[in-house]
């Protein structure tokens, strides 16, 4: 596979991850579209990477932390919400703002 098809690939998983974050009221769905934002430019990055030094496996190390620390964000944010909605059933963002009051 050439660069230009993962480019696209990533261009099209950070669009679909931005329109998500953008349009969705959901904490939940606001956090998925985050992710799918993060897979494109860690596609991105992977494939750029790949294309100008496939000897060497430093961008692939580089890519494996950037997806752990991706992944502790997300359990995390995932706890964060649960818990959130456990205390006061709030889900939606608009409601999650009152509560820094």
């Amino acid at each position: 596979m050439n660069l230009e098809l993962f480019l696209v690939l990533a261009a099209a998983l950070f669009c679909t991850g931005l329109f998500g974050a953008l349009t969705q009221q959901s904490v939940v769905m606001l956090m998925m579209g985050l992710e799918l934002m993060l897979g494109g430019v860690i596609l991105a990055a992977g494939a750029a990477w790949h294309h100008i030094a496939p000897a060497t496996a430093d961008g692939q190390v580089l890519i494996v932390v950037a997806i752990t620390a991706m992944a502790l964000e997300m359990a995390i944010g995932f706890a964060v919400v649960t818990a959130l909605f456990r205390s006061r059933e709030v889900d939606m963002t608009d409601m999650a703002a009152e509560l820094r009051e």
